[in-house]
């Protein structure tokens, strides 16, 4: 797949579901559930121990099936690694130049984190292929539609504080895509391997989604 068809498929999700844990422990198997629950963009935290195995693991598994990424990269060397064990988009909490260089490199998908208007210019003029607007309940869906106004170039994702509340909002506002956390996968639905609680949140934000991209389509 190579980087527009990623960006597209990411865009059509709306939603990034983002595994972060203290082990990487049934994080494959919690993979499986966010599929079955209809999304297929996951990405997971390098900050997960055994974050690399667990992407080499996931596209080995779902191949084409699931969109594979590696989140809260940030550095090159990282972005690199992350690459290399098989992640298909590269996404991070700040601006990071070489970051976005080195994906670039790679034709591999880069979505760096920024929050002020500048940051967020910054990071599109140097490449980036979607700007991660973080953290995004600083501000809410408000400062989405501010941003709106002066950059409707820019591909957005909010990340940071979102959940099933806001979801909506934030799509309506102008998001482009929402990343969603915690209230997705959490260390206690996978310590109680409730993967069936895990599926019926991912149809939910879905549904979310969709409703906010019909208000969105009412404007």
């Amino acid at each position: 797949m190579n980087p527009l068809e990623s960006i597209q498929k990411i865009l059509q999700s709306g939603i990034i579901a983002i595994m972060r844990a203290p082990s990487s422990k049934q994080l494959l198997d919690a993979a499986s559930a966010i599929l079955e629950g209809g999304l297929d963009v996951i990405e997971v935290a390098m900050t997960t121990p055994g974050a690399l195995e667990v992407v080499r693991g996931a596209v080995s598994q779902f191949g084409d099936k699931v969109l594979f990424g590696a989140g809260t990269v940030l550095d090159p060397e990282t972005a690199r690694a992350a690459i290399l064990s098989g992640a298909q988009f590269v996404v991070s909490p700040s601006l990071n130049l070489k970051v976005i260089e080195i994906c670039k490199r790679y034709s591999v998908p880069v979505i760096p984190g920024a929050y002020t208007p500048t940051e967020i210019v910054s990071a599109w003029e140097a490449g980036a292929d979607m700007v991660k607007v973080f953290p995004a309940s600083i501000g809410g869906p408000e400062y989405i539609k501010a941003l709106r106004g002066p950059l409707p170039q820019v591909l957005l994702a909010a990340v940071g504080g979102v959940n099933l509340e806001n979801t909506k909002e934030f799509i309506q506002a102008g998001v482009d895509v929402v990343g969603v956390g915690a209230d997705l996968v959490n260390p206690k639905l996978l310590e109680e391997r409730n993967f069936q609680e895990i599926s019926k949140r991912a149809r939910d934000f879905k549904l979310e989604v969709e409703k906010g991209r019909e208000l969105r389509r009412k404007k």
